[in-house]
């Protein structure tokens, strides 16, 4: 039954959520993203011993527009404190996933895919879960893993960060991954980074509103309201016949038709 469910499972339809806190459950989920449309089926992977769920999940949605909707609104609510990701699933790899792909070696057998993706997840979005290699026959440990993040500012911050550092008490190394058909070229080549950069030109980004942190980079054309200065500040020159420009006005500015602009901000735009 269960296989079944995910063939039919509708990929287009279905969005990543990640960085969950632990208290978070699969009905918790559901009624948040119901918020944004009608649910077909929560997922949250859980650990096979422990039973709780490792960080992340994925939630279907009737149509791939409640989907997309979902990510406009959701991406980065805060859940129990902590800024919940939401974007398209990991099957939408064509669009997620540009290449920035990190081999994180010297593993101690203690690290887990979710340690890997609680540690490299402070660097940017990871699109897909972090693997650890493992022998396919007797499942031991290899040592080693790999972490592919959305875009390659995120895999050089945590290349420079993390590489010779100490995870679990073993100094690892972060480098980016070798291409499986590369014929020994890495990932993070100038042509990927060019790609990467065109494609995200044609890629919407989510809303930002509830974002824990502003950037500070302000939004195109739209320049920040100045404060005004304190009427004791203000000065103008004793010339005969001089008046005073009013004050200017408490509202928001107007529009092009002469209305005031509804939602204007009180803060500058951050993105």
């Amino acid at each position: 039954m269960m296989a079944h469910q995910q063939i039919e499972r509708n990929q287009e339809a279905t969005v990543y959520v990640g960085n969950l806190d632990e208290r978070c459950s699969d009905s918790l989920i559901w009624e948040l993203m119901l918020q944004a449309g009608p649910v077909v089926n929560v997922h949250l992977p859980k650990d096979r011993v422990t039973q709780s769920h490792q960080g992340y999940g994925f939630c279907e949605f009737l149509t791939e527009e409640d989907a997309d909707y979902a990510i406009k609104i959701m991406n980065q609510i805060r859940l129990y404190g902590k800024p919940i990701r939401v974007n398209k699933a990991t099957s939408d790899k064509k669009n997620l996933d540009v290449g920035a792909t990190l081999f994180i070696g010297n593993l101690d057998p203690d690290v887990d895919e979710k340690l890997l993706y609680d540690t490299f997840s402070a660097f940017g979005v990871i699109v897909q879960t972090p693997k650890i290699a493992r022998d396919p026959e007797t499942g031991s440990f290899k040592g080693f893993g790999f972490v592919s993040f959305d875009n390659f500012e995120s895999a050089d911050a945590a290349v420079d960060a993390m590489d010779n550092q100490y995870l679990m008490n073993k100094q690892i190394s972060a480098s980016y991954a070798f291409k499986k058909d590369g014929r020994g070229e890495r990932h993070g080549s100038a042509a990927e980074r060019l790609l990467a950069s065109e494609g995200r030109k044609n890629v919407q980004m989510p809303n930002r509103l509830f974002a824990g942190a502003a950037s500070a980079v302000s939004a195109p054309n739209v320049p920040p309201p100045f404060p005004p200065a304190p009427q004791s500040m203000m000065t103008y020159p004793a010339a005969p016949g001089f008046r005073p420009p009013p004050p200017p006005p408490s509202g928001p500015p107007p529009n092009a038709y002469g209305r005031p602009s509804i939602g204007y901000p009180t803060q500058p735009y951050a993105w």
